[in-house]
């Protein structure tokens, strides 16, 4: 019976294929998303502080009826706000944390195919990059309504474990902007049009 070769390991990626370092302008742009996260994320932290210093203030004013009934309400919502503050940050960080890690070069092949019998919920599949012997270097779930088609191509791609394809034959994925506006914002408009059509 055939089995498909192995995957590669980071450890088999290090060895085996091209790396280079994150450039500082791809560093720039990490950053730039990470503290528009972090500046979405102070809101819910100062809550949960201010909660924080209301179970303070209820606990020592000596009143049985607000260190017991009270308290525990605002001690309940200040961890809440917490837990959302550091969910938020949790990918912006480990992003910025990747940029330290390598961009891998691979003169190979990118292969999508549906999701399977492993996926998550809201998965459409999965895109790889493939050796030129057809063994997956890398492989990433995909977020989407529908089936990705199962399709391989020969492509020169630059990737990072974390972010997925960088570019494709030179021409960026949108996995990394070109830029990213300092803390998002106007990051969400929507494209230009020209006005000439």
């Amino acid at each position: 019976m055939f089995a498909p070769p192995r995957p590669l390991t980071p450890d088999d990626r290090r060895r085996m294929l091209v790396m280079r370092a994150w450039s500082p302008r791809e560093r720039r742009v990490v950053m730039r998303g990470m503290f528009g996260r972090l500046a979405i994320a102070v809101e819910p932290a100062a809550l949960a502080l201010l909660f924080a210093g209301f179970v303070y203030l209820l606990v020592r004013s000596g009143n049985p009826y607000h260190g017991r009934l009270l308290a525990p309400i605002f001690a309940i919502g200040a961890v809440a706000f917490c837990t959302y503050a550091i969910v938020i940050m949790i990918r912006p960080v480990r992003a910025a944390l990747e940029t330290c890690k390598p961009i891998f070069i691979l003169d190979g092949y990118v292969r999508t195919r549906g999701r399977d019998d492993f996926s998550e919920y809201g998965s459409s599949g999965y895109v790889a990059a493939l050796l030129p012997d057809r063994r997956v270097a890398c492989e990433w779930p995909v977020e989407g309504s529908s089936d990705l088609p199962r399709a391989e191509h020969p492509a020169y791609l630059e990737f990072s474990e974390f972010g997925g394809i960088h570019s494709i034959d030179g021409r960026s994925t949108g996995v990394l902007p070109d830029d990213f506006p300092v803390f998002g914002v106007g990051g969400n408009r929507p494209p230009s049009t020209s006005k000439n059509r």
